[in-house]
């Protein structure tokens, strides 16, 4: 009996020390196949006007060539976990690229989770070429905060 109370303590003191010895990995604010923030811009920007950094549509030359590529960032949008803004690069109609440069998380959970659904929301986006797409099971605050971003984006474009 008189060995209980040893046992308890020696149980707290350990848990005490895990509690002060856990560390967590920093968390990336760029998601794996996303532009990084950098001066270099993306190798498929060359056909885009201006320096691809613009919220609004990048300037087009409709006597230049018909279908010039024009990208436009949708708004930060707070969503549950964290801010996103997306951004949108369409040739005439049809949506050519989406990505993410803008993605803040507050805990490496969020991030995990992000990081898988974001790819889905790319290919579902390409897929429909509109911003009515499925949210992602087990992502939907992140879902709805990528849409409503997409469809930002699209309207400075004037895509419908």
């Amino acid at each position: 009996m008189k060995r209980a109370p040893l046992l308890v303590l020696a149980g707290t003191l350990a848990g005490f020390v895990g509690v002060l010895t856990f560390h967590t990995r920093p968390v990336s604010a760029i998601t794996p196949g996303t532009t990084q923030p950098a001066a270099t811009p993306p190798a498929s920007s060359s056909a885009s006007a201006g320096g691809g950094r613009s919220a609004g549509p990048a300037p087009t030359h409709p006597a230049a060539g018909g279908n010039t590529a024009r990208s436009a960032a949708g708004q930060s949008v707070q969503f549950g976990y964290g801010v996103l803004s997306v951004r949108v690069t369409v040739s005439g109609n049809h949506i050519t690229d989406v990505s993410v440069p803008n993605l803040q998380t507050a805990e490496p959970t969020s991030q995990q989770i992000s990081e898988q659904a974001i790819p889905m929301l790319r290919s579902e986006v390409l897929s429909a070429q509109s911003a009515n797409v499925n949210g992602i099971s087990g992502a939907t605050y992140t879902s709805q905060a990528y849409v409503q971003s997409l469809q930002a984006a699209l309207d400075n474009l004037h895509v419908k």
